[in-house]
């Protein structure tokens, strides 16, 4: 799986949960949850729902590498081995 797929997976998960936010709009760096009002409950639907597309287990004490875009998409190509 390459880094574009990952991430077009990550802008629709996000997408999914929060459908009236820009996600594609995001800071790299930018705190996600803040930036599009999610609150915990959708954070953890967000976590279940990457885990399902991208058939990895993301334990919860990995829940802190989905802070940001970046983070989460190094964590999530570590996991992959893109």
């Amino acid at each position: 799986m390459q880094e574009e797929e990952i991430k077009s997976i990550v802008l629709h998960s996000l997408k999914q949960i929060a459908p009236d936010t820009k996600p594609e709009q995001l800071g790299w760096e930018e705190n996600m949850r803040e930036a599009l009002n999610i609150d915990s409950f959708d954070a953890l639907q967000f976590i279940v729902a990457l885990s399902e597309k991208l058939d990895i287990d993301i334990p919860e004490k990995d829940y802190g590498h989905t802070a940001t875009m970046k983070s989460l998409m190094a964590y999530l190509k570590k996991k992959k081995q893109v």
